[in-house]
């Protein structure tokens, strides 16, 4: 990659950081919109996986006081093999495979926020096994995984800084499970931990920028025109699979 493809996927970053510190969820889904042209849709979920430790680390320094351990061990624990089954498979998909999946994935969580928002009945354990099982296999294997443990925690009874501050933790353990999966399949060569470590950092400062808009614009409008770019982004992704484009 060179100076300019670098100071774009850094802005991006930033960019996108500023979207989830504002609508609550973004990076795992615009960012594959930016790299999938520069590194190829194979490359795309290790380099996020590996991006989304730095988010994680901060969110829980900044809410360490929040995190609901009763409700980290009973998801992570059962996300943590299918994040690996996940991972596994995506490993094994070729370049257009790859785009195909992310995209469908892009289009398909749209609509699954929407409708995972506004799910408030109260889960069985059964379910909630179910639900974990379902992030982690989501999660290893496609972007934008969080929006089912974020509705699901709240789905719980978390609420305000509790379900930023656990899904932290949770996305960080079973995190490491699958960037360990993509390092033991060779999907993370030093230049994917480089671009990942600029990706992480350049989106620290959106926190801050997020605090600053969120006062000023309205979250609906912004979600809104959020979405729309998400789904017509994983429209082109799906056709550059499909060799459409």
């Amino acid at each position: 990659m060179n100076i300019e493809e670098l100071i774009l996927v850094a802005c991006s970053a930033l960019f996108a950081s500023v979207v989830g510190g504002v609508a609550g969820y973004g990076t795992g889904l615009l960012m594959p919109l930016v790299l999938v042209p520069l590194i190829g849709a194979q490359a795309v979920v290790p380099v996020l996986g590996v991006s989304a430790i730095f988010n994680n680390l901060s969110r829980i320094a900044a809410f360490r006081k929040d995190i609901a351990w009763s409700h980290v061990w009973p998801i992570a624990l059962i996300a943590m093999p299918f994040c690996y089954i996940g991972a596994a498979f995506y490993s094994e998909l070729s370049g257009p495979g790859a785009a195909i999946l992310i995209g469908s994935a892009l289009i398909l969580l749209v609509p699954a926020r929407r409708i995972l928002k506004n799910f408030k009945q109260k889960l069985s354990q059964a379910s909630v096994y179910s639900a974990g099982a379902a992030f982690g296999l989501v999660t290893g294997g496609v972007p934008g995984g969080g929006i089912i443990l974020i509705s699901l925690l709240m789905s719980m009874g978390v609420t305000g800084g509790a379900v930023v501050a656990t899904d932290a933790v949770i996305s960080l353990i079973v995190g490491l499970v699958k960037i360990g999966t993509f390092q033991s399949y060779g999907q993370l060569p030093f230049s994917s931990w480089a671009l990942a470590a600029l990706i992480g950092m350049s989106g620290i400062p959106g926190a801050f920028i997020a605090k600053w808009i969120s006062d000023r614009l309205s979250v609906k409008v912004h979600t809104g025109i959020m979405d729309g770019v998400v789904v017509l982004g994983g429209a082109v992704l799906i056709a550059r699979g499909l060799k459409l484009l």
